[in-house]
């Protein structure tokens, strides 16, 4: 089965099963019962619940002919999390060379995906080749991991999608990405090494991976965006000690969700604490469910904002 449609069941399943309560769902947790009721939750939309950004132009996703593009290329890393040799999916930008040096995104897939959901099914490589080319975005790397930190990392059977041994997987690539993945990539490619040059961004369970991650290593992160993220994100107060800090910190902290996505009180109640202690961010609240069109169109916008 080719993966564009993998991507594509799996974002069917994740229509029909499951998302993002304020607290949260630890691994152990993880149920396809669970996962029903929270994307069976009722969407209550607040003031704040508003669209910032229109949806991305009429093709922003499809590479533009006879105009110059990137290339991505499958890279690959020892883990000390796995014991395993683990693949990323790498985008350089086009005319990349190692004589100049460039900033790097690291970008997060959902609970059944892999490395490749992001430039097979929501065309990422596309997106951010268009933007370079328009002069919207910086030229970057794009790093797309396999965010599921176990020995045996493929997309695991429909039916295995929400139990904890998979759910568990991506709270371990917290030291996978730091400790074995960015280290792996600095020493391959010409990047810069500072947080300021370092963006984490993720949909669903890599949203909520993102939000869990980045709020606790704002020493290695500058830029974060959480789209749809899922109900693996831990309670604010835990990852958040010190906000006057991480307000600081943050060049950017851009959030989203859509207006028809049961997963939605996850993310507004990121919102309500990030707007309670004065920490600037983005929220974006638009017009879809939890589906590749709000992750497309997210990152159009998110793209374009860091870095700069």
């Amino acid at each position: 089965m080719k993966l564009k449609t993998i991507s594509a069941i799996s974002s069917i399943l994740l229509l029909t099963l499951a998302p993002l309560a304020v607290s949260q769902e630890k691994p152990e947790q993880v149920s396809p019962e669970r996962a029903r009721a929270n994307f069976a939750r009722p969407v209550q939309l607040g003031p704040d619940d508003v669209r910032v950004f229109p949806d991305a132009p009429i093709g922003f996703d499809k590479p533009h002919a006879g105009g110059m593009s990137g290339r991505s290329e499958v890279f690959e890393y020892d883990s000390t999390v796995t014991n395993t040799r683990r693949k990323a999916v790498v985008y350089l930008p086009p005319g990349y060379s190692p004589e100049r040096k460039y900033p790097v995104l690291y970008l997060l897939h959902g609970i059944a995906g892999n490395e490749w959901e992001w430039n097979g099914y929501v065309h990422a490589d596309a997106i951010v080749d268009n933007l370079i080319a328009d002069g919207k975005a910086t030229p970057m790397i794009v790093v797309m991991p396999n965010g599921r930190a176990l020995a045996d990392d493929r997309p695991p059977a429909p039916d295995k999608i929400y139990t904890p041994e998979n759910a568990a997987g991506f709270a371990k690539f917290e030291r996978d990405l730091l400790d074995c993945l960015i280290p792996s990539i600095q020493a391959k490619y010409s990047t810069f090494t500072d947080r300021e040059h370092r963006a984490l961004a993720g949909l669903s369970m890599g949203g909520g991976q993102t939000i869990n991650f980045g709020l606790v290593h704002l020493d290695t992160f500058a830029w974060l965006g959480g789209f749809s993220a899922a109900p693996n994100t831990k309670p604010l107060t835990e990852l958040v000690l010190d906000p006057a800090a991480a307000g600081r910190s943050l060049k950017l902290f851009y959030l989203s969700c859509g207006n028809k996505d049961g997963l939605i009180s996850g993310s507004q109640g990121v919102h309500a604490f990030l707007k309670k202690n004065g920490i600037p961010h983005i929220w974006n609240v638009d017009d879809h469910g939890h589906d590749r069109d709000t992750w497309a169109s997210n990152l159009y916008h998110f793209a374009q904002r860091i870095f700069r």
